[in-house]
């Protein structure tokens, strides 16, 4: 008896390697062609986490004409939720993070490497595990899950390393003949890798973004097919790299530990190891303690977060992609209307510790995306994003013509309006401007500077009389300043500043009481163009409702 008729036993009717190695071919790229991939298990929503791992691996690919994937990992099929994949591929579609080849839906998919579902790869797992056990590198294992419980109590008592391995391997030291036995007298068993390795030798590698580190050599004798005839996670992603030509693993650093084993499974597979890039997790500032974004504690640790606040996916990319390089930064101040696309990154220029997630910084960088859009595109956006969350606002800008004039004020200009982060500040940033909501605010008027409802009342109607609608920025200012010098503001602020015993104030101050009437705020964008857009019926009538008021109040 012999390992092949125990690989025979075991796995009497799988292909050999061959026909894998035959059916999936080195992939033909150019020089320096990078292949990535993204393989999330299907057991929860996508994560800002593997969004950002994602994000660099399809533009590492891309830069470089390579190829990037998408791999569903799934053999651990006691976590799985229903649609998980759908959830998955949606999530990444909806920032543009679309996979050359991979999973398209639950069932579908696109490539020549797969399947893309671990799941549907069990034969070429088991294909692989029987040549490991062919060459002695593999064995059945036949311990319980008490007996392992067991030597893990007596493991921690004598306080040494748990695990399967040198003196605790027991099943490693059966003979091919009492491992037939045992099988045919109908013993459960999974599968073990027999490592070569020993924990007293150290292993150099560099890692692409951690750099040089050293390790232990694995000594484990980990599972690598489980009793349902899945793979374990290390067994199944080695085998997968090798058959789908994946030349750069992209991943988090909780995996940089298992380097070692993993190194070790595509040495003894015979197989040339990918180069390992490991990215720091984001991090989140609590309370002055870091800690990793959490799927329990933090809302923007799911990525439909995002679409649910209204924050457009590429102000999200190009925040990540910020905190993916520091050099990002600069190059955005040197092209400011330059695509992300354009941008290259680099892996060995990101950060050796967690990068941290700063949502005021986000919503900055959000706030220059919008600036740069279009009236046409705000309104889309917006008006897409109202329609699933926000239907009162939907409603205001079903009038697509008169909000298209709304959205446009202070668009397109040098320094375009920074006021919108996200689609839901959408509304409370325009809705003074739909005469039906503003009738209805039952918001007070707050006087500023002039404060007295008199001297209000008097430069309000003092206004309506000049206020002509065909009136130029330059001649409408200065009918402002006019009415201002006429009650004894100055024209100019630097008058006033000069000599402000010799004014009640300055033009602003009478800008802000007309504003107020119009709006009833102190800020907004241009009050030349929110009048404009008014249309000097609407004008008219707001500064008359608060003369009145003031009347009233005198």
């Amino acid at each position: 008896m012999n390992y092949k008729d125990l690989a025979d036993l075991i796995f009497p009717n799988i292909k050999d390697i061959s026909y894998y190695e035959e059916k999936y071919p080195r992939r033909n790229l150019p020089e320096g062609a990078i292949v990535t991939r993204v393989a999330p298990s299907p057991t929860g929503f996508v994560h800002i986490g593997s969004l950002y791992q994602g994000l660099i691996a399809r533009k590492i690919a891309s830069q470089t004409k390579g190829v990037f994937f998408l791999r569903i990992e799934d053999t651990d099929q006691k976590r799985e939720i229903e649609n998980g994949t759908t959830e998955i591929i949606n999530g990444f579609k909806q920032f543009d993070v679309i996979p050359d080849e991979g999973m398209t839906s639950e069932t579908e998919e696109v490539g020549k490497y797969g399947p893309y579902k671990q799941s549907l790869r069990k034969d070429i797992y088991q294909s692989y595990a029987k040549y490991l056990i062919e060459q002695g590198k593999a064995y059945p294992c036949f311990c319980t899950p008490e007996e392992l419980e067991e030597m893990r109590t007596k493991q921690e008592e004598a306080k040494i390393r748990p695990g399967y391995y040198g003196v605790w391997a027991k099943c490693r030291k059966l003979s091919v003949e009492e491992m037939i036995e045992k099988i045919k007298a109908g013993e459960k068993y999974i599968i073990r890798f027999k490592s070569p390795g020993r924990e007293d030798r150290k292993i150099k590698h560099h890692d692409v973004i951690k750099g040089n580190v050293d390790f232990p050599e694995n000594d484990q004798d980990i599972v690598i097919i489980k009793a349902d005839g899945l793979p374990t996670y290390h067994f199944a992603h080695a085998v997968d790299d090798h058959l789908m030509g994946t030349t750069h693993v992209i991943r988090g650093d909780e995996w940089l530990s298992s380097v070692p084993l993993h190194l070790q499974l595509f040495q003894e597979l015979g197989f040339k190891a990918p180069k390992y890039a490991h990215i720091s997790p984001i991090m989140k500032n609590d309370n002055g303690n870091k800690r990793k974004l959490s799927k329990r504690k933090d809302p923007e640790a799911a990525v439909s977060y995002y679409a649910e606040e209204g924050i457009p996916a590429n102000a999200v990319k190009e925040y990540l992609l910020n905190i993916a390089n520091s050099n990002f930064e600069n190059w955005r101040r040197a092209n400011k209307d330059a695509s992300i696309d354009s941008f290259e990154l680099q892996l060995n220029k990101m950060s050796v510790s967690g990068a941290l997630f700063d949502m005021i910084k986000l919503l900055d960088v959000s706030k220059n995306v919008i600036a740069k859009y279009t009236a046409e595109q705000v309104y889309e956006e917006a008006y897409k994003w109202a329609e699933k969350y926000d239907m009162e606002l939907a409603d205001m800008l079903k009038d697509k013509e008169y909000s298209l004039k709304v959205l446009g004020i202070e668009r397109g200009n040098v320094k375009p309006r920074r006021d919108i982060a996200k689609w839901s500040d959408v509304k409370e940033n325009i809705v003074y401007m739909y005469p039906e909501k503003f009738d209805k605010n039952t918001e007070e008027y707050e006087l500023q500077t002039i404060s007295n409802v008199e001297e209000a009342k008097q430069i309000l109607s003092t206004y309506i009389q000049y206020y002509k609608e065909e009136d130029d920025k330059d001649t409408w200012f200065n009918k402002i300043k006019d009415v201002a010098e006429k009650y004894g503001y100055a024209r100019e602020v630097k008058e006033y500043k000069q000599n402000p015993d010799a004014y009640k104030g300055h033009v602003g101050d009478v800008s802000t009481l007309i504003r107020i009437a119009l709006t009833k705020r102190t800020n907004t964008p241009d009050m030349y163009e929110i009048m404009k857009v008014l249309g000097k019926e609407e004008v008219e009538k707001r500064i008359s409702k608060l003369c009145n008021l003031c009347e009233k109040e005198d």
